[in-house]
């Protein structure tokens, strides 16, 4: 387990400097994804975005599983506003479809709340999820311990420690799970990303802002290379 600071929310000054991270955001749709080794073996990826953004916000991340082997797929369910049955629903059923199709079984990544999305969708349909990547998600400790909670609650029904399902999304799901967070995250608690001892399989440090995890090419070349290790280990 890594070294992880005190749970709180994250200074002023990490959350401030993560305003320089925002165009990478609204740049993404520009963006060529670098090459590298391919190891998705023809894989679905289905890949979750985080509270209030959607697709367009993963599409870095998107085009750079494509030339590592994988069929990437957004969530295509618009803006991600918080936790919703209806849309985890679709998810299920979707997962199902891309295993079918593929004969493989689905890679999930889930970017900030997304990765709460996606730990859901791999305690419910484990038999179709190959592994849960998780990047600067909040699954454990503090549900305030984030910048985000008082908007979360805003514009949703329900508080952020009493979300509309049953799992425990700190619980680990029975698939292999990596957990990507950052000591410098300016939105999340990193301890919140990275988990306590026996609720992730692995984690993964890079220090970066929140918002560049998802959308530096160098972040993403961090997450893939960890994904392949995970593969090797596999066999």
């Amino acid at each position: 387990m890594p070294d992880t600071p005190r749970e709180a929310s994250p200074p002023l000054r990490n959350t401030l400097r993560e305003g320089l991270a925002i165009p990478r955001v609204l740049l993404n749709p520009l963006r060529l994804p670098r090459k590298g080794p391919v190891f998705g073996d023809g894989r679905a990826a289905m890949v979750i975005p985080g509270l209030t953004t959607g697709d367009i916000s993963t599409t870095l991340l998107r085009r750079t599983l494509k030339t590592r082997g994988f069929l990437p797929e957004g969530w295509r369910q618009g803006i991600n506003l918080g936790a919703d049955p209806a849309k985890l629903k679709l998810l299920e059923g979707r997962l199902a479809q891309l295993h079918r199709q593929t004969g493989k079984k689905v890679v999930l990544i889930g970017w900030s709340l997304g990765g709460m999305y996606a730990r859901v969708l791999a305690h419910r349909c484990a038999e179709h999820v190959d592994m849960v990547v998780t990047v600067a998600s909040p699954f454990s400790g503090d549900r305030h311990a984030n910048r985000a909670w008082k908007l979360y609650e805003a514009i949703n029904d329900h508080k952020v420690d009493n979300p509309p399902f049953a799992e425990d999304i700190a619980a680990k799901p029975p698939v292999p799970t990596i957990a990507v967070w950052s000591a410098t995250d300016g939105i999340v608690a990193p301890e919140c990303c990275c988990g306590r001892e026996g609720e992730a399989d692995t984690t993964l440090r890079i220090d970066a802002p929140h918002f560049t995890l998802g959308t530096s090419a160098a972040c993403i070349e961090k997450i893939l290379a960890r994904m392949a290790e995970v593969d090797a280990a596999r066999g």
